[in-house]
């Protein structure tokens, strides 16, 4: 600790001897504040973040290279900057900053061409095409012509602030093999199946992931695999250049891409998958399933390559589909631990490698069902949005199965994030440490290399020349279980100082983050001990919020004396929409608590603001909204049934009115004669009611 004191006074002193004028410059490695000049203040704070006394988003800008630390080579740069005036760094200033933050919308869950099961079926959307699209470029998807072009063309009526391209990892080499004339394996029995495509092609290929000890295919990549991956190294490397060529580094600050890809063990047809973000362009070669057959192994592998390679790589996993995995993907368990510090270790490190999770995509809502096991509490009538599966089928109870993601086998309570985020109180009581502080996100899923393409008005599948028709996307899937119980999917909400990559890093991190099935709704949610009841009227809400609170994804501080109960401000804006396409209107907030008594794991909804009651429809002949609503809702509320012994959760739900469903919308397309059996079952809703999940705020007893 001393030595930590004398360098920051020697290097104070040093910079207080010297200092000299400053000439403005953008982006001015360590002029935190941006009045183009870096002072004294600035670069102590710098040195407390090198020294990790104080947090990156103290001087975000000292971070020249967005690789989530502050190093000797930064501070030097900094103490230049504040001798000899500011000059630029690796990047502009962004012009729209904020220290109050702003929300950014992206998708973190995009697949393209490169993904094994996106070229089976037809798709050729390339990662830069990707990129473009987010950013408002058309996209031409299957049906393919003759000369292997797309016909049907869509597009954003909005861009995107942010989106990762996440293709499996595991077929990179095999997909670039098979379709390469001239390389190895491009004749083999393998590539000729893979090629015809459609289901056989991704059973074949596919089915390699379900097995617990998975191998690759010899024929394709030769006997010591080293064929895929040189392949997978060349995709790679186009993958990363995708993401570099579409990161805007101008003052615009425009749009951002993360490097990534998608983990997708599916051990006993479950699945089990994540998509690895990566902060900055300093990343390893991906791990797949193939390698690291465990979700422990990935981040054991993450942890060896990235954030302990001294590369200055920093990475999160994020879990998805837990609605198809039986149980596996949260089940309480810690391998090869023999005693509760093992535990607690293992617990932590997970915590930490996957601080987010995916509520919500195109293959359904994972937020909570009705009717399982273990569970107390009144229904929620809301749980039962865009599920995969539906009653009646076999509850897993405190066991697992397996099979889900061909939609079969058990249903556990843990495979919805509600009763996960409970489990993680009942291990934080346990051993002191919660593995399950999950940040709330949502995405597409897109297999089209459509990120953020959620219009209900305009969907016409995510998944190639497997839904590429009316008839396709109003059946009952081929595969497996689809078609008409699929939908377009989420989108994820950031609160962030500025869209770049280290900024909305450190957003994903604190778990500032939301999840919404496809609407830009902007929620905010604060928790203290002290908010004024009128809170929700002072034009500084956000400022007493993180001043008197912690933000949503925050745990609340002790207690005070004579406090009586958590209050918290939630405050949520409609969709403004685009030109000619208006967003819904808000018809309530509602605060999810969850905690533990007795041992039994508890829930309960409040409605908060707003009206269930308010008499708003939709006429599903025309989808014409009907009704009254909200352009926008605010309250604070207090927890009126509060324990101070019990730990708890609470995360904010807003509920939009009724509106009409995609099918509904292809169905009314449809002449008569010509709609299937769907667009009559009374079992598939004509309309949904939109809605944000924020991430939780946790309070942990005392």
């Amino acid at each position: 600790m001393r030595v930590r004191g004398t360098f920051r006074s020697v290097a104070v002193a040093a910079i207080v001897a010297a200092f000299g004028a400053a000439r403005p410059a953008h982006g001015c490695v360590g002029d935190c504040d941006g009045d183009d000049r870096v002072t004294v203040d600035e670069l102590v704070a710098g040195v407390n973040v090198a020294l990790g006394s104080a947090s990156l988003p103290t001087c975000l800008l000292l971070d020249d290279n967005e690789d989530g630390r502050v190093t000797v080579d930064e501070l030097v740069s900094g103490v230049n900057n504040a001798l000899s005036g500011c000059r630029p760094g690796s990047r502009e200033l962004c012009t729209t900053r904020s220290p109050l933050r702003n929300v950014y919308y992206g998708d973190l869950h995009v697949h393209t061409t490169y993904s094994f099961d996106a070229h089976i079926y037809d798709v050729r959307t390339t990662p830069d095409q990707a990129y473009r699209f987010a950013q408002g470029d058309p996209v031409a998807l299957p049906p393919l012509d003759a000369q292997g072009q797309g016909t049907q063309t869509v597009q954003l009526d909005r861009p995107l602030d942010f989106a990762a391209v996440t293709d499996h990892s595991e077929f990179l080499g095999e997909v670039e093999t098979c379709i390469t004339p001239g390389s190895p394996g491009y004749d083999s029995p393998s590539c000729v199946t893979y090629r015809a495509g459609g289901d056989n092609a991704t059973r074949q290929i596919g089915g390699l992931l379900t097995s617990a000890n998975p191998t690759r295919i010899p024929e394709i990549c030769g006997v010591d695999g080293q064929n895929c991956r040189s392949a997978a190294t060349e995709v790679w490397q186009r993958i990363q250049q995708a993401a570099e060529t579409a990161y805007d580094r101008s003052a615009r600050c425009a749009f951002s891409s993360f490097v990534a890809y998608e983990y997708s063990a599916g051990t006993g047809v479950s699945t089990l998958h994540r998509n690895v973000i990566f902060r900055n362009a300093s990343v390893p070669f991906p791990t797949t399933y193939f390698e690291q057959p465990t979700p422990k192994g990935l981040w054991t592998e993450l942890q060896a390559t990235c954030r302990g390679a001294g590369i200055g790589c920093d990475v999160i996993a994020i879990p998805h589909n837990s609605n198809e995995s039986n149980g596996h993907m949260f089940h309480v368990e810690y391998p090869g631990a023999t005693t509760l510090d093992d535990q607690r270790s293992q617990a932590a490190f997970r915590a930490s490698m996957e601080p987010l999770v995916e509520i919500f995509q195109h293959k359904g809502d994972s937020e909570c069902m009705n009717g399982l096991s273990g569970i107390v509490g009144q229904p929620d009538e809301l749980c039962d949005f865009e599920k995969r599966r539906t009653p009646p089928f076999p509850d897993c109870g405190d066991g697992v199965g397996n099979f889900g993601t061909i939609t079969t086998g058990c249903v556990s309570r843990f495979d919805f994030v509600r009763n996960v985020l409970v489990a993680g109180l009942q291990e934080n009581e346990r051993l002191g440490v919660n593995p399950f502080r999950l940040g709330i996100t949502a995405s597409t899923d897109t297999h089209n290399g459509v990120p953020g393409n959620v219009a209900e008005d305009k969907f016409i599948g995510h998944r190639g020349s497997d839904d590429d028709t009316p008839a396709k996307q109003l059946g009952h899937g081929s595969l497996y279980a689809g078609g008409i119980i699929f939908n377009p999917g989420g989108i994820t909400g950031v609160w962030a100082e500025a869209n770049t990559r280290s900024s909305l890093f450190e957003g994903f991190r604190r778990r500032e983050v939301f999840g919404t099935s496809g609407p830009r709704i902007a929620v905010r949610f604060f928790g203290g001990w002290n908010f004024a009841p009128a809170l929700c009227s002072d034009p500084q809400l956000v400022e007493r919020g993180y001043a008197d609170g912690v933000p949503m994804g925050g745990a609340l501080a002790p207690r005070p004396s004579g406090a009586a109960a958590p209050t918290f401000v939630i405050s949520a804006l409609r969709d403004p929409g685009a030109t000619g396409r208006p967003g819904g209107l808000l018809q309530r907030l509602q605060v999810i608590k969850g905690w533990i008594e007795n041992g039994e794991r508890h829930e309960q909804v409040f409605d908060v603001a707003g009206d269930p009651n308010n008499g708003a429809t939709v006429d599903t002949t025309t989808c014409t909204p009907q009704g009254a609503g909200a352009d926008s809702l605010c309250t604070v509320w207090s927890d009126p049934a509060f324990n101070p012994a019990q730990q708890a959760f609470y995360y904010a739900r807003v509920i939009e009115n009724p509106s009409c469903r995609w099918s509904t919308y292809v169905c009314n397309r449809l002449p008569i004669d010509q709609q299937p059996a769907s667009c009559s079952d009374p079992a598939v809703a004509k309309t949904i009611q939109e809605r944000a999940w924020t991430s939780p705020i946790w309070y942990e007893g005392q």
